[in-house]
């Protein structure tokens, strides 16, 4: 191979592997697919894993909240985490009489910027194991690394498993969980 054939074959390889990273798609989330150019409340809608999730957005009056500018980082909680809390506890909190517990619970899963899972590494990492998550909600979430996977310890020490990272939103980022994260009552 020629040195001219050579430079045009090194420059596509790179080429693809630019494009290719540049249009990665975002993982898909409860089925459905999840668009970079819609806003958080646009995919969890289409997500089976998160019907109760948004119902309970819808509940507390948060949708217009998360259909704004942002940037939100959400720790989305599937309808199986919302299912591990003890009978009636969902029930109760969609509830109208109990709108400000439900908010403060939801608010405990948002934190007002837009973290992928590379930035919480490091921060975990530069606070030699353990970085505090202050969410909107006022709630502070221990995060950690286990076996490469982020972990979220909240205030009343659940622990909850970040299970897909990085789902793109075009105003920040969602990271789904396997539990959901309670604050201090």
């Amino acid at each position: 191979m020629n040195k001219s054939a050579f430079r045009t074959l090194a420059l596509a390889t790179v080429l693809s592997v630019v494009t290719a990273n540049a249009f990665a798609a975002n993982p898909k989330v409860g089925g459905a697919a999840m668009y970079e150019d819609k806003n958080i409340v646009e995919n969890a809608v289409n997500s089976k894993d998160h019907t109760t999730l948004v119902a309970a957005v819808k509940a507390a009056g948060l949708v217009e909240t998360l259909q704004g500018k942002g940037p939100f980082t959400v720790f989305a909680p599937t309808n199986e985490a919302f299912e591990k809390l003890p009978k009636g506890t969902v029930e109760t909190l969609l509830k109208p009489e109990n709108k400000a517990q439900l908010t403060k619970v939801l608010t405990c899963h948002v934190v007002a910027a837009d973290a992928m899972s590379s930035a919480i590494e490091k921060m975990i990492k530069d606070d030699k194991g353990t970085h505090d998550v202050k969410t909107v909600g006022g709630c502070i979430l221990k995060a950690k690394e286990m076996g490469g996977k982020i972990t979220l310890t909240d205030e009343t020490g659940g622990v909850a498993h970040v299970t897909i990272a990085d789902v793109k939103q075009s105003n920040g980022v969602i990271h789904v969980i396997d539990k959901v994260l309670l604050p201090k009552m």
